[in-house]
């Protein structure tokens, strides 16, 4: 089985590619959901544990949570060193389904992938791109956005220019939809006819 990690900088449409891969029925992970799964389940306790007082109701309330980092940017290690592993783990769990279910090309988004320092093993890289000002306008468009936390975003992430540079595959997601989606189809039939190398 051929397993492709797609990653980018944050508001470049990773998402948006990960859709277009489960439309083509690829199976699909995203370590965002899984993130949000462990925020609502195994990890509240222990990310209580670490910051006391940013679970309600069962789920750690992500605003206080990125609260918290803001005011004390040393937490993100903490918290990476607790959730990280866990996701891995969930992602290792999702391929080995995935490959004993027979498919051909199975597709994780890891936001993070390569500022985590961890060799997920992927046979290729799909990273995500689009102008600056375009990811600028989109990172802006979110609720709460503010330039402040714009700027601690981006800067705990590696440039765009050198995650292209690191790419197997790329995909401007400023095109229109449908042209992704006749992407990544053309990609994913190649893979299937057994046409794309390691």
């Amino acid at each position: 089985m051929w397993t492709i990690g797609i990653t980018g900088s944050i508001a470049t449409g990773k998402s948006t590619l990960l859709e277009a891969f489960g439309k083509c029925g690829v199976p699909v992970f995203s370590a965002d959901k899984a993130v949000a799964e462990l925020y609502a389940g195994e990890a509240v306790a222990p990310v209580e544990a670490l910051f006391p007082g940013v679970a309600r109701d069962g789920a750690i309330d992500r605003a206080e949570l990125a609260r918290r980092l803001a005011a004390d940017p040393s937490g993100f290690s903490r918290l990476e060193a607790l959730v990280h592993p866990l996701v891995r783990q969930r992602i290792a769990r999702f391929l080995a389904e995935a490959e004993k279910a027979g498919h051909a090309l199975a597709v994780v988004e890891v936001p993070l992938l390569f500022e985590s320092g961890h060799d997920y093993g992927f046979d290729a890289i799909a990273v995500t791109h689009v102008d600056e000002a375009i990811q600028n306008e989109r990172i802006m468009a979110r609720p709460g956005m503010t330039v402040e936390k714009r700027d601690a975003l981006l800067a705990r992430q590696l440039p765009q220019a050198e995650k292209m540079r690191r790419a197997a595959y790329l995909f401007d997601t400023a095109r229109p939809r449908a042209e992704i989606e006749a992407m990544v189809a053309a990609l994913v039939d190649r893979v299937r006819a057994g046409q794309e190398e390691r």
